[in-house]
């Protein structure tokens, strides 16, 4: 089950001519496909547009009365495959998936997809994070774009912008022939807003109807001599046919006076965060009504020099407003200004971060300093920005500790890392590689398991060099995401083949889980429209690996301490992978605490399981915090004077787990831990015995108080 159902939203995809949709821009998103044709959709679940795929997935009743293919792909590869519907046939399609780091794996079908040109509007929708923010590695899509020479759209992030970027997104594709780029930062993914819908179309052609007539044309196909006339075709027709477009159609916006000493140019999605700046320095209003004159790059690339030295003149000085680096667009409009002898000062990186997301204040601050720099006059004398005379904040990343990502309360793979810090401690320390996925936190304390980390699916991969016969076993852990994603193929086809003396712990939580908790092949649950309940383990017998393990309840940590010792110490020839599988606690909380919920409000006995610390028999020695980490489990200061040092406490977030007990048991630490469970709607058998108990206990307290020496009186 995904972590959000929009079951309820995707109703208002239904909506016709001349209605107002109001919603998220994923929403906006999916309803633009459908008033435009498209004819297939798919893509790969990824932050931060992790829940257009949710949506698709929601909407796919929808889809099939329209005629469209959907397809939940198994990874950003086979995604952008699908688009080879377009290369030969007038068939609209669309995938979807995050920015670079899915256009990286990607590279090849999107490489092959530009080169070839398609018939049919192509549109990748990316969804690209930057800055402290992101979850993943700091690169920009837009080197992709222009390596491959197709065509990237970021348009400003309200719904009417993003919903027209679809329609144009489409029909640039169509004219040029090629594949169009939107680019949605996580602003745009889910910015509320509303637009005037259209009726729903059904393709031009459907994919049953291309089958019934199929097409072939060796000229498409990315060989030599085809190859070399396709980068001719590019050049010579391609790009001339993409800027005619851009150009006759206003893509670009242009937004203030057309008199002015400079002016911003800046890419479409910066364009809400430039007209807050504008309207804090008194230079725009709520409307965007602007006294700075503004280029706006609904299409970033390609960039049409004449549009932009049409903007430049009579201006002295221009800033670029580019996030992200290297700073392409800069460099390219340079270019344009050098080749044109013009005049006109350019500024962009010297004044403006050079990495790093473009907040609210960076952008405030950067415009800020190029006005008093290139046109002073323009700040009104009554602003100070940006708050000079503000209380300066203090620096508190000396005092206040970082707040690195962890696992969840109850998170299966909690004990998994715990086991294996045990075993390390027969061991010794092992060489162990991670891979794309929640397990990655245990290269964190308390664990410190794991570090390197090249790509999903490719941990054990990452560990080849080190399979050499040394004195321990490399281990390598990955998830059951990364598995079907890529692992199979690239990590574990890779090991059988070399006849690898590894370890490879695969982390199975049903779900791809980081992501969202998006059903895979090996999910447990029920799914009306994908194939579930695929075992790792017969996929892994199935390309030769003999030695596989299967622990069905990882929060057992004796016996996965048992298990990863074996693998460690077999034998055996060949790989060894241990398939530990229980279920991600945050989905299983999503699926079960509605029930209870529901359960306890109907008045039916309900039993919920807690976890304790006795604090009396506790010694506090914090083992049990070093060996689980666990978010519920901390730190209490007890009443005692004789006992100075803090106790272990379990809070109100547990979820029941054990994983904490389990650990105190399977490292011998201490009995001070302990199970109560909550019964809610008791019988009344159950009230009465629970009444007696609780006068008993009272009186032995009682008994036992009436002993104590009191002091109270002492002088």
């Amino acid at each position: 089950m995904a972590e959000r159902s929009f079951k309820a939203e995707v109703e208002h995809l239904r909506k016709g001519e001349g209605e107002t949709f109001t919603g998220e821009g994923i929403l906006a998103i999916t309803k633009a496909l459908l008033e435009n044709g498209v004819g297939y959709v798919g893509g790969y679940q990824g932050a931060p547009i992790s829940h257009l795929m949710d949506v698709l997935a929601d909407a796919e009743e929808l889809l099939s009365e329209l005629g469209i293919r959907f397809e939940a792909n198994a990874n950003e590869a086979a995604a952008a495959a699908m688009l080879a519907a377009s290369v030969h046939y007038p068939i609209r399609g669309a995938v979807t998936f995050k920015g670079s780091v899915g256009v990286n794996v990607a590279s090849d079908a999107l490489a092959n997809l530009a080169s070839s040109g398609v018939n049919g509007g192509a549109l990748i929708i990316v969804g690209e994070d930057y800055g402290e923010g992101s979850s993943i590695m700091q690169e920009r899509s837009h080197a992709f774009a222009m390596k491959s020479q197709f065509w990237l759209l970021d348009p400003r992030p309200n719904l009417p912008c993003i919903t027209k970027a679809v329609k144009d997104g489409f029909e640039l594709s169509e004219a040029s022939n090629t594949p169009v780029m939107l680019m949605v930062r996580i602003r745009s993914c889910h910015v509320t807003g509303s637009f005037q819908t259209r009726d729903n179309q059904r393709p031009k052609l459907s994919v049953r109807e291309a089958l019934s007539n199929p097409q072939s044309d060796f000229a498409r196909v990315v060989l030599p001599p085809m190859s070399f006339a396709h980068e001719q075709d590019k050049i010579k027709n391609r790009w001339p046919n993409a800027e005619k477009f851009i150009r006759e159609r206003g893509l670009n916006e242009v937004f203030g006076p057309k008199v002015a000493p400079v002016g911003l140019v800046l890419q479409g999605g910066m364009y809400n965060g430039v007209i807050r700046a504008l309207q804090r320095l008194g230079l725009a209003d709520i409307w965007g009504n602007t006294q700075v004159p503004l280029y706006v790059l609904n299409v970033t690339y390609p960039l049409l020099a004449g549009e932009f030295l049409e903007f430049c003149e009579g201006k002295d000085q221009v800033l670029v407003i580019e996030e992200g680096q290297p700073e392409f667009i800069e460099q390219q409009l340079s270019t344009f200004l050098y080749r044109a002898g013009s005049g006109v000062k350019l500024r962009g990186k010297g004044i403006l971060p050079m990495a790093g997301e473009y907040t609210g204040q960076v952008m405030l601050d950067g415009i800020t300093a190029f006005l008093k720099e290139a046109a002073p006059q323009m700040l009104p004398a009554m602003v100070r920005a940006p708050n000079e005379d503000r209380p300066q904040i203090p620096d508190l990343t000396k005092t206040v500790p970082i707040r690195p990502p962890g696992f969840c309360t109850g998170c299966p793979e909690r004990p998994i890392f715990a086991a294996m810090k045990l075993v390390q401690k027969e061991t010794g320390k092992l060489q162990i590689s991670a891979d794309i996925g929640c397990h990655l936190f245990a290269s964190l304390p308390p664990f410190e398991i794991g570090g390197a980390t090249m790509g999903y699916g490719l941990g054990p991969a990452a560990n080849a060099a080190f399979d050499g016969g040394g004195e321990r076993r490399p281990v390598a852990i990955i998830g059951d995401g990364g598995f079907w994603h890529n692992g199979l193929s690239s990590s574990f086809t890779n090991m059988a083949f070399n006849k690898s003396d590894g370890v490879a712990v695969i982390v199975d939580n049903y779900y791809s889980a980081a992501t969202g908790g998006q059903d895979i092949m090996s999910s447990r649950a029920d799914n009306p429209t994908k194939a579930t309940k695929h075992p790792i383990t017969k996929a892994l017998k199935g390309i030769g690996i003999d030695w596989v393990r299967q622990v069905d309840r990882t929060y057992d940590v004796g016996r996965m301490r048992d298990v990863l010792r074996e693998a460690l110490t077999t034998d055996a020839p060949g790989p060894k992978v241990i398939v530990a599988s229980s279920e991600c606690m945050l989905n299983r909380q999503r699926r079960e605490k509605p029930l209870t919920a529901k359960a306890i409000k109907e008045g039916r006995r309900v039993e919920a399981p807690r976890f304790g610390v006795d604090e009396d028999v506790c010694t506090g020695d914090h083992a049990c915090i070093r060996l689980s980490g666990c978010p519920s489990l901390s730190l209490k200061k007890l009443d005692d004077p004789l006992r100075d040092d803090p106790v272990a406490s379990i809070d109100q977030s547990c979820v029941g787990c054990g994983n904490c007990g389990e650990v105190a048991d399977a490292a011998v630490l201490c009995p001070s831990f302990y199970r109560a469970d909550v019964v809610h709607n008791p019988s009344k058998w159950e009230a009465r015995m629970a009444a007696l108990r609780s006068r008993i206990i009272g009186w032995l307290q009682a008994r036992r108080a009436a002993r104590w020496l009191d002091f109270g009186g002492a002088a």
